[in-house]
């Protein structure tokens, strides 16, 4: 099902250079593929791999939901800058399209959306809006703090298959799965670098900024995962 499409990564971590003959998502993009197995069905696993499953995509769908009010929040006070504004957008285009996989995964695979749906919104929106107002910098910083931790998030799922490792590799849907996270991944370290570029580290208290913000996003998944 995915054949000629490949991804190529310079670094595992943080690739900066990346070649994409096909993106995973468009599976989930393109009406055309809509009756394909692999975005249209799931896997018969046990219980347990269920679990790892439901757990998964919980809390890259929460991630994807924060992500997007977050951006929100930051062109809601930045979107008209000339310089900063069209970068927002551009990221935030990025992460609605991030959503729209992820929902649609977890509709494929009946998971159980978070129950924190709304406070990821609230405290999204929140984050990125007063980052924001502390000036472009801070913002930058926001984004870097935020993009780490769900970039190493997804690292772990993919790469080091973390949470994907016991699931079966016969059903189409988890190869198609593992190459989206990869790619989700690989974006949202892009993202990453984007904001170092554009000054995150110049931001006042950078080092607090950046502990307090990762240090809320990685609680938030662990509460995720449960709830």
């Amino acid at each position: 099902m995915l054949a000629g499409c490949r991804f190529q990564a310079a670094n595992a971590l943080r690739p900066l250079t990346r070649t994409i003959a096909c993106r995973a998502s468009n599976f989930y993009t393109d009406p055309s593929k809509n009756q394909d197995p692999g975005v249209s069905t799931s896997p018969d696993i046990s219980p347990e791999q269920r679990e790892i499953l439901d757990r998964a995509l919980r809390v890259d769908q929460a991630g994807e939901i924060a992500a997007n009010w977050i951006y929100r929040g930051q062109f809601a006070v930045l979107g008209r800058d000339p310089q900063v504004g069209p970068l927002v957008q551009e990221m935030w285009d990025q992460e609605k399209l991030h959503l729209e996989v992820m929902d649609k995964l977890q509709l494929q695979h009946e998971v159980r959306p978070t129950l924190l749906s709304d406070v990821a919104k609230a405290a999204g929106f929140a984050l990125g809006a007063a980052t924001a107002l502390m000036g472009k910098e801070a913002a930058m910083a926001c984004t870097e703090a935020v993009e780490t931790v769900i970039g190493e998030h997804y690292d772990d799922e993919s790469s080091q298959l973390k949470d994907f490792e016991s699931l079966p590799s016969s059903h189409p849907s988890i190869p198609l799965l593992r190459d989206v996270i990869k790619e989700f991944r690989d974006d949202e370290l892009e993202h990453l670098d984007t904001a170092v570029e554009h000054h995150s580290q110049r931001a006042p208290a950078h080092a607090l900024l950046s502990a307090v913000v990762g240090g809320g996003c990685k609680v938030a998944i662990e509460l995720c995962k449960r709830f």
